[in-house]
C-alpha cells in the first residue's frame, strides 16, 4: 500500500487517482500508523512551506515521515513536499524544514521571466525514478527552488533563466519539484518506477 501524507494541502487526490491509474493501492491518510505500515509512502504539496510544517508539527506527522524514512521503504517528496524535506526556506523565514536532506530553499532569482515558473521544461535526470526516460518534459508550478548543500544527490534539472535543482535522490528518498501526476505519460513513468521499488532495495 502506497501511502499519501495527508496535512490538509493540496493536490492530494491527484496524486492518489494517478497511482491508481496505474493499478496501485494507494490512500491519502493522517494516520501515522497507517503511514508507518506502508510499503511506501508520498508527501505531496502545494502551499507555502511555514503554513504546511505547521500543519504537518499539528497532526503529529513529523515522527511518522522520520520514522517511515529511517525505516528503508521507499519515499517521494513531490513539489512543496521536496523543499520540506530540507531545512529551511526563504519563503518562511524562522520556519524549521524537516532537515531530513541539507539544504535550503530559495526563491527564484529574477532573470527577467515570468515567477512562479509555471509550464512545461525539459529536465536533465539521472537515476532510478527515471529509468526508461530521457530528457522528458514535466509540469512545474513554483516561486522557490533548492539549493542543496550536496550537490551530489541532485538527480534532475532545468534550465529556468537560472539552474534549477529539479529532483534529488538519497538513498531510498526521492523527491521532485514539479507535478509528476500532471506530466503526461513522462509522470506516469516516474510513477510507476516509484511503485515498483520496495524496502530492502537501497
Amino acid at each position: 500500500m502506497i501511502a499519501i501524507i495527508d496535512y490538509d494541502a493540496g493536490n492530494l487526490r491527484n496524486v492518489e487517482k494517478a497511482f491508481r491509474f496505474l493499478g496501485r493501492d494507494a490512500v491519502v491518510t493522517d494516520d501515522p500508523g497507517r503511514i508507518a505500515a506502508a510499503d511506501s509512502v508520498v508527501l505531496p504539496g502545494v502551499g507555502a512551506f511555514g503554513d504546511c510544517m505547521a500543519s504537518l508539527r499539528a497532526k503529529g506527522l513529523v515522527p511518522a515521515i522520520e520514522k517511515a524514512i529511517g525505516s528503508g521503504v521507499p519515499f517521494l517528496g513531490i513539489c512543496l513536499g521536496m523543499q520540506l524535506l530540507f531545512e529551511e526556506s526563504e519563503e518562511s523565514p524562522g520556519a524549521a524544514g524537516l532537515g531530513i536532506l541539507k539544504g535550503r530553499i530559495r526563491r527564484i532569482p529574477d532573470r527577467g521571466l515570468k515567477i512562479p515558473h509555471m509550464g512545461w521544461n525539459d529536465i536533465d535526470c539521472r537515476g532510478r525514478l527515471f529509468e526508461g526516460l530521457e530528457k522528458p518534459y514535466v509540469y512545474f508550478v513554483h516561486s522557490y527552488c533548492l539549493d542543496a548543500e550536496d550537490k551530489g544527490i541532485v538527480s534532475a534539472r532545468a534550465e529556468y533563466g537560472v539552474g534549477i535543482e529539479a529532483a534529488v535522490e538519497a538513498g531510498n528518498v526521492f523527491a521532485v519539484q514539479f507535478h509528476p501526476e500532471k506530466s503526461g505519460g513522462a509522470g506516469l513513468k516516474m510513477l510507476t518506477n516509484f511503485a515498483g521499488m520496495k524496502k530492502g532495495d537501497f
